[in-house]
């Protein structure tokens, strides 16, 4: 039915690769492309044979004339974008350059500077709208089904959602003394930057990992959470009717946090350029380049996940509350598509929201957050494909 680009080569391309090989009626041809066509190569080879064809190439995601020379080669009808979030614009450039439908799981993050917000992308909308394309923008789990979670709530069981609670839990373990479990550079930038929460129409900060709750996750046990800011705050709190206060908490072992915080005071963390032999480098950077890759994680990590949604608002003037999540076994997604649970629940929900595309569900033009879209045929997916779903009407709180 569709062809896809697919860019990138790490953990969760693997996955959507995997996916997108297991939906061919709508996959009928992908090309999987990233700057070493070695493990591009590498995909083709174990999957091949398959119904959907497998096709290969190299290119340079920060070069946008490479990028456009491959489209109008393999002339895809979707790029799906799950190379580092640094390369969103580039890549949406192309899109535009070459008249291609466009989804990214990441929002974009400028190199120099560990801030993301959607600023960037959300500039586009217009010339997305008068190329008649669509951009669909955090398509992974969080962002993503998180926000396609809080659409549902509001869709079916709210007048008006007026908190969110957002609960990342990994319970996962992988025999590392220190890892993470999607790309270093991202991760670690991500948590050692200030905590954000919006409330009352204002954003309020945080210091890094300084608000910490305890929560009984389902299937996984008590665990540790801190407030992080992260990316879908910022559009749920544009597009949630009655929206008061939007949080997320992540889990992280003492372990985690007692390596990250030696990390952050010998300066491994940092981003600014050090002389080093000669050549300038970030120290983050070497550290990404010596910590296990993510990739590798899958066989060694057992455990589950549990990423949800508890929405407190109002239903025919009554309280109303609803907690809607996922919980995904690692083991389990290693037998499936031989990856971890981090990569399988951002990989499963990007492959997702590409097909609602291809097959005209979601499918207008513009720059959207995946919140702006009828959240149900996204939940009968995620039913279908791997990330079923819970639901609990009378959930704990999070003081």
């Amino acid at each position: 039915m569709g062809k896809a680009l697919i860019i990138g080569a790490g953990g969760v391309a693997g996955v959507v690769i995997h996916k997108c090989c297991q939906n061919p009626e709508v996959f009928s041809e992908i090309m999987i492309a990233s700057r070493t066509k070695s493990k591009c190569d590498a995909f083709k080879e174990k999957l091949d044979g398959d119904a959907t064809v497998i096709h290969t190439a190299q290119v340079d995601a920060d070069n946008c004339a490479e990028l456009i020379e491959l489209i109008n080669e393999f002339k895809p009808e979707i790029v799906i974008n799950v190379a580092l979030p640094y390369q969103d614009l580039t890549i949406m450039d192309a899109c535009l350059a070459t008249g291609t439908h466009y989804l990214d799981t990441a929002n974009y993050e400028p190199p120099d500077n560990p801030k993301f917000e959607y600023k960037w992308q959300w500039a586009y909308r217009e010339k997305f709208e008068q190329a008649g394309l669509c951009a669909i923008l955090g398509c992974g789990f969080d962002p993503g089904v998180t926000g396609v979670f809080c659409a549902y709530a509001q869709k079916h069981y709210f007048d008006e959602i007026h908190t969110v609670d957002i609960l990342d839990a990994n319970g996962g373990d992988h025999g590392y003394p220190f890892a993470t479990n999607f790309n270093p550079e991202i991760n670690i930038r991500e948590i050692t930057a200030n905590g954000r929460f919006w409330r009352d129409g204002q954003w309020i900060e945080t210091k890094p990992l300084e608000i910490k709750r305890v929560f009984d996750f389902d299937g996984i046990g008590s665990k540790e959470a801190y407030l992080l800011y992260h990316e879908e705050l910022e559009s749920l709190a544009k597009n949630i009717r009655g929206l008061e206060q939007i949080r997320f908490f992540m889990t992280f072992s003492q372990n985690y946090i007692n390596h990250l915080t030696v990390l952050q005071n010998v300066g491994m963390t940092s981003i600014e350029p050090i002389d080093f032999e000669g050549k300038k480098i970030q120290p983050l950077q070497f550290l990404k380049a010596v910590l296990p890759d993510p990739a590798s994680l899958g066989p060694r990590t057992r455990g589950k996940t549990n990423i949800g949604c508890i929405c407190r608002g109002v239903k025919d003037g009554k309280p109303a509350a609803y907690y809607v999540y996922n919980i995904c076994d690692h083991q389990e997604c290693y037998r499936e598509v031989g990856s971890q649970a981090i990569s399988y629940t951002t990989g499963v929900p990007a492959m997702i929201g590409a097909k609602l595309l291809l097959q005209g569900v979601w499918k207008k033009a513009g720059v959207y957050n995946v919140e702006e879209f009828d959240p149900d045929p996204f939940m009968q997916e995620l039913n279908g494909q791997g990330l079923p779903w819970q639901e609990n009407f009378n959930p704990a709180s999070v003081e």
